[in-house]
């Protein structure tokens, strides 16, 4: 189903989503060559309690995060969907994108959301020693002004944890798989619309790769969500 141009004005449409989301419920989609959780496990907060996986479980509140901006035509979009609703949202942003775009940076704390150290090139902290990695984030820190880092994939190394005392590491509970280009927008409406409950950090992307998807799916999320009587917040930063 293509949703370019959609609402959920349309009741049909809603019902057959919801249908298909209720009737399917995968928790994991292989996509890039690889497996990865549309809900983060629970065992996961569990080996991790340092980092943030999720807000307030009492609040009907959502954390939208937005993951490698800023970017020129998909940041715009976001931040004008977002004033639309008076949605409050938290961009993670790379440093070099944050030199390039700074009226873009500026823009988004200037409309009251937060933004966080997303190193300054999108190092795998993985595949990066702990000295050159830390080097990144710091060449970061010169753009981005934030007490909230979140590692680029997800991927981060305990020595290099335990170096970022400084922040608050900030995960997800909910992944709308956005950047996967071997899915469509439907799916990432469906991962986002089955998983997301009161306190949830939901991840899209404001980048390139992920424009088509996020920029189809974002606005049924804002829609449907506030019409559920949730509203939208920044993580404190």
């Amino acid at each position: 189903m293509n949703l370019n141009n959609h609402s959920f004005e349309d009741a049909t449409m809603k019902k057959e989503i919801i249908n298909r989301t209720e009737a399917s419920k995968p928790l994991l989609w292989r996509g890039l060559g690889r497996l990865y959780p549309v809900k983060t496990p629970k065992w996961l907060p569990v080996l991790y309690p340092k980092r943030v996986w999720h807000m307030d479980r009492g609040t009907r509140t959502i954390y939208l995060t937005f993951d490698d901006g800023p970017h020129p035509k998909a940041t715009p979009f976001v931040l004008d969907l977002l004033k639309k609703y008076d949605a409050r949202a938290t961009f993670f942003c790379i440093g070099k994108n944050a030199e390039l775009y700074p009226e873009i940076y500026a823009r988004i704390i200037n409309e009251g959301h937060t933004v966080g150290n997303h190193t300054q090139q999108h190092l795998n902290g993985w595949k990066t020693d702990t000295e050159t990695y830390l080097e990144n984030i710091t060449e970061a820190e010169k753009s981005i002004k934030s007490g909230l880092f979140r590692p680029p994939y997800g991927r981060l190394k305990s020595a290099q944890a335990r170096k970022l005392s400084r922040f608050r590491i900030i995960m997800w509970d909910v992944l709308s798989g956005d950047f996967d280009q071997t899915v469509n927008a439907e799916t990432c409406l469906r991962n986002v619309l089955r998983h997301t409950n009161n306190g949830s950090i939901v991840v899209f992307h404001d980048s390139e790769k992920a424009w088509q998807n996020m920029s189809n799916t974002l606005p049924l999320v804002l829609e449907h969500f506030m019409k559920e009587g949730f509203s939208f917040a920044a993580i404190p930063a």
